[in-house]
Order: C-alpha cells, then structure tokens, then sequence
C-alpha cells in the first residue's frame, strides 16, 4: 500500500469502550491502511454516566460537522438501535456534504435490529449508504431481506489479533475453563455454571474462570446455590498482559451466548491457541465446523453444554487437535493484514 491523498472517517465508540467494535477498528490501526488512507478515528462514546455520555457524544458530533467536509470517505460502525440512531445524526451530515458512505454493521441479532421496532431506520440508513460490510455469510442473508437492492453488501470477518505475539508456549496450562465478555443474560454466563455444576464432581481438580464485568453479584449467587462457589472466579475486566496471561494458561474456552454478531471473544480465544465450546449463532457455523474446528451446541441446552465440557476436561488430545484446526482458519480468514487489504478494495471502489 502507497502512501494516499484521500482521507478516512471512521466513526466509532470511544478507545476505552468495552467492546467487539473498539476491538475491530484498534486491531485496523495497528495495520499500513490507517496511515495510508489518512484514517481517523472519531469517538461517538464512552462507558460512563448518562449525562457523561451525553456529553461526550455532543462533542463529538459537533467536532464531525467541522472536520467532515475534509474527508473522502465516512466509515460508520454501528449496532443496536441506540447506536443506529445516534449514528443516523453523522449519516445525515455526511451525506449533506455528499460524502462515500460505509455502514460497518455490528449487530448481535437480527430480531432487535433488522426485523424490530426500528427496522425501518436500518433500512433508510442502508438503502442511502454506498457500501455495507457485515461481518459473516448469515448476517448478509439476514440484510438482504429487508433490501430491494443488495449489490452493495459485503462480508468482512472481524480481524484476530497478531497471533505471533498472543501465544506464549512455555505457559504452563492450568485446569480452568475460561469465559471472557459481558456477564449478562445475552452472553450465557448462567448457563455455564449450571452446566459446570452437572460434571464439577467428576472433575475435581478443574474450575471456572469469569473475565469480565457485568452481574457478578448474581453470578456468584447461582455458583453459590449449586454448591460450586469455590470452583468459580471472578476476575473482572482484563486488559494487557494480564488477558494474555489468563488466556494463555487457559485450558478450555466457552462462550455460551444467546446473541452474536461474529464473536470477538471466540476469534481471541483461538488466536490464543485454545479450544472452543460455543453456540451456533452469529456466523459461527459459516466458517468453523461441529467436531473438527470448534463444539457448538444450541443457546440454552445445558445438557449437552456439560457434555461438551466434560469432553474436553477429559481429553486432552481433542482440545489439541481443536485448537490447531481453528487456529489455522483464524490464520487464513480472520488475518488482520489480509482483512485490511479487503477493506482497502472497498476504499479503492469509492473513489474510484
């Protein structure tokens, strides 16, 4: 990639915002494209109080009126309704200025945002953009139902992290199960510790591992009235070496969700070189494979949920040969270099 005149606007929340889109547009600044198109990252939100964020969205949307007209290209992120309206705000300006618009569509269910109660607004906004990206096969089956036209749909996987510096071989792997993400009902969380608590006897010497924030007070209740409470820990929000640390002594990861668009958290999880238990939604079964790259089940079966876990506590071989098949599909399609070079063809398709 050649140094470039044209310029990027990437809109989207805040660095220090939790979440699978800080993720995505932090791993694509880390790459030659943001230099090369000129890319900057506007901040539309931060993880405080109401009124903060109010402010802080303000600020920012009056900051996109003045430096918009000074780009080429507006790359819009968004995802559930209250981001969809807040983004509308920066739609109607970039368009006023006629700008090339890219809506980068994050959703983690069709039923809240495509076929809910504002459907009407994704439509409008999608409809009146130059190119949309969604994030796997499904989700662009999903999209062109409510589409008269859908040429201008694209699939493009979010990006693994820089697999060479995540794994460290030396880690000694310890027996613990780890969930990283959100504790909410959305994310499962309640459903693995159920599902634990069926096998946690034939497996003494294992326990579960929470990375994150969220309803760990409740968390805690449920471990404690299935009598696990001191095979669960709580670790909060992770972040730096103490995120590779915790993945890299790992044994096993689950992500039970109800609700994805294509979970970061799983494509960390196998960068990291670990096998994954986890549920047939948002893309997941487009890409990985039952049995060969991953074990799925279906969101709310407990049951077999503690089938799986028990399946992999009890064969080392198999966690083995899991994680090297997904790693090697997160080398060839979640590729952050290579994804980027797809993305600059999209750029190159605009401006043309």
């Amino acid at each position: 990639m050649g140094r470039r005149k044209q310029k990027v606007l990437v809109v989207a929340p805040g660095r220090k915002t939790r979440g699978g889109i800080t993720a995505v547009v932090e791993a694509y600044t880390k790459t030659p494209l943001w230099s090369d198109w000129n890319c900057h990252w506007l901040e539309t939100y931060i993880d405080k109080s109401s009124f903060q964020k109010i402010l802080y969205f303000l600020k920012s949307f009056s900051t996109f009126i003045f430096i918009c007209p000074f780009y080429d290209i507006i790359h819009i992120h968004l995802s559930e309704p209250v981001s969809a309206i807040r983004k509308s705000f920066y739609f109607v300006v970039a368009k006023i200025f006629r700008k090339k618009i890219i809506i980068h569509f994050h959703s983690f269910s069709p039923d809240t945002t495509l076929k809910g109660k504002y459907s009407w607004l994704y439509k409008k906004l999608f409809s009146n953009a130059d190119c949309i990206i969604v994030l796997s096969e499904s989700w662009k089956r999903e999209t062109e139902e409510i589409l008269e036209d859908s040429s201008h749909i694209s699939v493009l996987y979010n990006p693994s992290p820089n697999i060479a510096l995540l794994n460290k071989h030396d880690s000694v792997k310890e027996n613990y199960i780890l969930y990283a993400g959100t504790i909410n009902s959305r994310k499962g969380y309640s459903d693995l510790i159920k599902a634990f608590s069926l096998i946690s006897n034939s497996h003494p010497g294992w326990k579960l591992v929470f990375a994150g924030n969220g309803e760990i007070e409740k968390a805690t209740k449920i471990a404690t009235e299935l009598g696990i409470a001191e095979k669960v820990e709580f670790k909060g929000w992770v972040a730096g070496e103490k995120k590779d640390d915790l993945f890299n002594k790992a044994s096993i990861f689950c992500l039970p969700s109800y609700a994805e668009g294509f979970p970061m958290a799983v494509i960390d999880a196998m960068a990291y070189s670990l096998p994954v238990v986890t549920t047939t939604v948002g893309g997941i079964m487009d890409v990985f494979e039952n049995e060969r790259d991953i074990l799925a089940f279906s969101p709310g079966d407990i049951n077999t949920l503690a089938e799986r876990i028990d399946n992999l506590v009890s064969d080392p071989v198999k966690r083995t040969k899991l994680a090297n098949n997904a790693i090697n599909i997160i080398k060839n399609k979640f590729d952050v270099m290579n994804l980027s070079s797809e993305l600059e063809t999209t750029y190159l398709k605009l401006v043309q």
